[in-house]
């Protein structure tokens, strides 16, 4: 082949991208990766959105911003006395645009370990397959055109604006803005109170701003148990978020210095508030938007998604697509699972994702995680279960730790025991979910859990008694 003919081209270099670019290479395939994203050098920047504007900075920022809230807060009680204490806002965004380009850097080597061929630019469809392949054209910091044999579309989403208020990062902010704001605002608006807005809310909350969020639903995280919500929101409320429900936003107007947003609340009653800053983050549309797929005849659906069957394929031979530009949820990892398994399709082996066992997580302080089935959806299709909880206020190391917030919920089978859903809020629920991913993988009953010996003190032992809690047996509670 010439360099310019590929057996596998992918367009975006996202985690869903790199990775299926990576895994095809590692199978044996000559694999050309497509990406336009650009560092403010001008340089190649790979990684797409979670690296550049979403997952890597807000965690960066998160750190930052909860070491200041423990030393503020937190070290007294701990006999550790800081006088003086300050913050600077500047060297908090070095650190993690420092953070963002190590990632950046990471995928590049990691491009050249796998022979992957990277293109620095933005990759479309530029006419029907010929005898080569499909042609793909390469805009933007590279100008050229490649042919791939096959070809998956990992091409990422969008923030979406509010109808009349368009992003200019400045006042009115993307999650691209609110991951760049200079310094503290005093009064901070966040419309939408899902996982971009409450992680960011939570940032600039600790550092000092006064953070206001409007959410158009009459619940608050409406796909996380209920219970767990509730525990949430309680907790997130005596932080100093203020979380309003069932807000409907009739005006957003930016002004010189501030925005203005006017909404009724869910009693119906008017209310006029002026921001230093407004973050609107009330969902993502898929990135298909000069992809060419009208010259191809790629499906696209109303709503812009590149439309696919289970296995991601698209309505075009030989044609994939991946990520937050399919259906299922925008999450990174569950575009990274489905990159690995239609490299490996491509191979003719048997690539699996399982979307019941993709765990969610929002890093507020408490985080919150989850995997499976909530109580609701259990009720909702008619699912005989138990449940089981134990909270963190019973564990050691959570003592030691000084942070006791929230709890582990088990929702088990009431007939098999096989568990059916696993919810957390409290401290590092990020890394405690995936014991049960593992467990529900391979289809574990909640006293399987209880069972394993889990390591004392350690707040994995909070979910081996939620597990006993499903049988009414905790030991420690």
């Amino acid at each position: 082949m010439s360099n310019k003919q590929f057996d596998v081209v992918v367009i975006g270099a996202g985690p869903g991208g790199y990775i299926a670019a990576i895994r095809a290479a590692q199978l044996g395939f000559s694999v050309a990766c497509i990406d336009e994203w650009s560092n403010d050098a001008g340089k190649p920047a790979p990684g797409g959105t979670c690296t550049n504007v979403g997952c890597i900075p807000s965690k960066a920022l998160l750190q930052s911003s909860e070491h200041f809230d423990h030393a503020s807060h937190g070290f007294k009680e701990h006999g550790i006395n800081v006088e003086g204490l300050s913050f600077d806002v500047a060297q908090m965004l070095k650190r993690k645009n420092t953070v963002v380009k190590q990632n950046n850097d990471g995928i590049l080597f990691l491009f050249k370990k796998n022979k992957v061929t990277f293109f620095h630019g933005r990759g479309a469809f530029a006419g029907a397959a010929g005898a080569e392949g499909y042609p793909i054209a390469i805009s933007g910091p590279t100008t050229d055109t490649i042919t791939g044999k096959q070809i998956i579309v990992a091409t990422g989403s969008n923030p979406r604006a509010l109808p009349g208020a368009p992003f200019d990062e400045k006042l009115i902010l993307s999650n691209t803005g609110a991951l760049n704001i200079e310094t503290v605002p005093a009064k901070l608006g966040v419309i939408g109170a899902g996982v971009i807005g409450l992680e960011l809310g939570s940032v600039w909350r600790r550092l000092g701003s006064e953070v206001t969020v409007l959410e158009g639903l009459p619940t608050f995280l409406g796909a996380v148990d209920e219970q767990i919500a509730k525990e949430a929101h309680k907790l997130l409320v005596k932080q100093g978020l203020s979380i309003n429900l069932g807000c409907k936003i009739s005006k957003v107007e930016a002004g010189k210095d501030n925005v203005t947003v006017e909404y009724t609340d869910a009693k119906g009653e008017a209310h006029k508030s002026v921001f230093d800053k407004l973050i609107v983050s009330i969902g993502r549309t898929a990135n298909t938007i000069g992809l060419g797929a009208d010259k191809v005849g790629l499906a696209v659906d109303e709503r812009g998604l590149v439309t696919v069957d289970e296995d991601c394929k698209t309505n075009l031979p030989n044609v994939w697509a991946i990520g937050d530009v399919v259906r299922g949820p925008m999450l990174a990892h569950k575009a990274e699972e489905e990159g690995v398994a239609v490299a490996e399709r491509i191979a003719g082996q048997h690539g699996h994702t399982n979307f019941n066992t993709i765990p969610w997580v929002i890093y507020t302080h408490p985080e919150i995680a989850f995997v499976g089935k909530n109580e609701q959806q259990l009720k909702a299709e008619g699912i005989a279960y138990k449940a089981g909880t134990f909270p963190f206020l019973a564990n050691g190391r959570a003592r030691a730790l000084g942070d006791t917030s929230g709890m582990v919920k088990f929702l088990a089978d009431a007939t098999t025991d096989e568990i059916l859903g696993v919810h957390i809020v409290g401290p590092m629920a990020s890394e405690l979910i995936s014991e049960a991913v593992v467990a529900m993988e391979f289809k574990a009953s909640a006293e399987d859990i209880a069972r394993i010996c889990h390591a004392h003190p350690s707040l994995s032992e909070a979910t081996k008694e939620a597990a006993l809690a499903v049988d009414k047996r905790t030991l420690n509670f």
